[in-house]
């Protein structure tokens, strides 16, 4: 038998609905901001391409898909996997390539060294979108086991 209390009752607030809901919160203001990122990293790749050719947004594109062939390194287990779970032998291969600070490093690199081509900013610009895409999304980097992380 369950107890409802009475019209009028204040509820009470546990510390584990607070939780929930702070986190639910962080959670929408995350994504917002890797959203934002995505729509800023985005239009710097386009941008790159209008100012410099299609080298550069041949390469912008090619950079934003890239990080998703990951998946290939493990498409023979693909069918025994349950749906959502990469094969823990792609899991370093597609962590590595959704790590956010190694194209920012490049792009701080490409700024301060003598030597630059812009193409190249192109491409990580079209990188980082991907990745801020995905952690938009709700899609983060994985566990060993190849399930996302929470």
């Amino acid at each position: 038998m369950s107890t409802v209390a009475p019209a009028g009752t204040p509820r009470t607030v546990t510390p584990r609905t607070i939780s929930a809901r702070t986190v639910t919160a962080r959670t929408v203001v995350g994504r917002t901001a890797w959203l934002l990122g995505a729509l800023f990293w985005s239009a710097f790749a386009v941008l790159e391409a209008v100012n410099h050719g299609w080298v550069a947004g041949l390469l912008a594109f090619a950079f934003f898909l890239a990080p998703d062939l990951t998946f290939l390194v493990g498409l023979s287990d693909a069918p025994r996997m349950e749906k959502g779970r990469l094969t823990p032998r792609a899991v370093p291969y597609y962590n590595a390539a959704h790590r956010a600070l190694i194209p920012l490093a490049l792009m701080v690199l490409h700024t301060v060294t003598p030597v630059t081509w812009a193409p190249a900013f192109a491409a990580l610009c079209g990188w980082l979108a991907h990745i801020s895409y995905d952690r938009a999304f709700g899609y983060g980097l994985r566990t060993k086991e190849g399930y996302q992380r929470g």
